[in-house]
């Protein structure tokens, strides 16, 4: 008699419970940049108390194992972060909730079929941020050069205290019968090649994302301010070998191409070869340029061949090299050791900081402008080096 009365029970619970099945409907943003925040919303109408979600994330998107849906509102946003580029496609999803009389939990698959794109970060290029800075710093507000700086010619002016004496053009004061300094531009039409290595090193993850990923968000900031600055902008980049080169070239529709082609660098898995990339650059590029290069390296035996490839190619150009800093080396380097195990890491971290010091220090004897930074902090440091060699005239 009880089993009777459990079977009854349990088909009139699966009985209300399906009669009444609320309806579901999953939404993605059609596109997100690398490191952004989003969010996958679900409406469950009529909603359900207890109702869960739970998603196959693809790789490139990361979000909560489970998480609970409102109890109160039809729609509930979860949380999702982009974490890989390219083109993602959520395939399935799983909702729960108890039935009606909680003797089952209701388990419904659903194959929404959302795609999202994530693509580089150009977020600080739409912010105007750089924009303003790099017109201000090299140009001034209204166009008011600094005096002296810069290689093109811009006006005279009426020499007054506190300026260079260096400035004042003698022939023309002497014409005039009045004290004239020279006042100069920033010279535009400078040749900026980005080079961004792809190979293994730069997939570690720094700051939840790949090395590659703040490499090319970096990238095209500094992209973005050398075209706002009137400078011709180009891109390689390479792993094992040269995998893309894109000449130097002008104009706005140049930052759309380093866009377009820093969003299809894949990561590979292989071991990158700087001379044999770096060499075929050089041998590309007779003009005197800046060539940024964002790469990597683990101790100091890895990087002789790309010190040795940097310094010649620094012999005709203006060189930056840019690293993301692996944060992880200093926490364990500051903090204090409890067990034997955190001593040896501790030193070992120490020891490869101390190459990585020594690494950098070479590159900068060379004349190789450095940044290495924690991956939020290089994109302000490689802008403020670009306006800097612009200012000095170094390119």
């Amino acid at each position: 008699m009880p089993w009777a009365a459990l079977a009854l029970a349990a088909a009139v619970d699966l009985a209300l419970s399906l009669a009444r099945r609320p309806a579901a409907r999953l939404d993605l943003p059609a596109e997100l940049f690398i490191g952004q925040q989003g969010a996958l919303t679900i409406a469950l109408e009529p909603p359900r108390p207890g109702a869960r979600a739970a998603a196959d994330w693809p790789a490139g998107l990361a979000g909560p194992a489970v998480a609970p849906l409102s109890a109160a509102e039809t729609v509930t946003a979860l949380p999702i972060r982009a974490v890989r580029r390219g083109r993602w496609t959520l395939s399935r999803v799983w909702l729960s909730w108890p039935s009606r009389l909680g003797l089952f939990e209701i388990v419904p698959l659903l194959a929404p079929d959302l795609s999202t794109g994530v693509a580089p970060d150009i977020r600080p290029a739409r912010s105007g941020e750089i924009a303003t800075r790099v017109r201000s710093d090299l140009f001034g507000i209204k166009q008011n050069t600094r005096v002296g700086e810069g290689a093109e010619f811009h006006q005279l002016r009426e020499f007054t205290a506190g300026m260079d004496i260096r400035t004042i053009d003698w022939k023309q004061s002497a014409r005039h019968r009045a004290l004239l300094a020279k006042e100069m531009h920033a010279e535009r039409n400078h040749n900026v090649l980005i080079g961004i290595d792809c190979g293994r090193l730069m997939g570690v993850p720094a700051e939840g994302l790949p090395k590659l990923d703040h490499a090319i968000n970096a990238g095209l900031a500094l992209g973005w301010a050398a075209a706002v600055a009137g400078d011709r902008i180009g891109l390689f980049t390479y792993d094992a070998r040269l995998r893309a080169f894109l000449p130097p070239q002008g104009g706005r529709t140049a930052f759309a191409r380093l866009r377009a082609r820093t969003a299809e660098a894949d990561y590979a898995a292989v071991e990158s070869n700087h001379t044999l990339a770096l060499s075929e650059v050089g041998a590309r590029s007779p003009r005197r340029s800046l060539i940024v290069v964002f790469s990597d390296f683990v101790d100091a035996t890895t990087a002789e061949l790309l010190v040795e490839t940097l310094g010649l190619l620094a012999r005709r150009h203006l060189v930056m090299f840019v690293s993301v800093a692996d944060a992880a080396l200093a926490r364990h380097t500051a903090a204090a050791p409890r067990a034997l195990a955190d001593v040896a890491m501790t030193v070992a971290a120490g020891r490869a900081l101390a190459e990585r010091r020594r690494v950098l220090g070479t590159l900068t004897q060379l004349g190789i402008t450095v940044i290495d930074a924690p991956g939020g902090a290089v994109t302000p440091q490689l802008v403020s080096a670009y306006i800097e060699a612009k200012l000095k005239d170094r390119i």
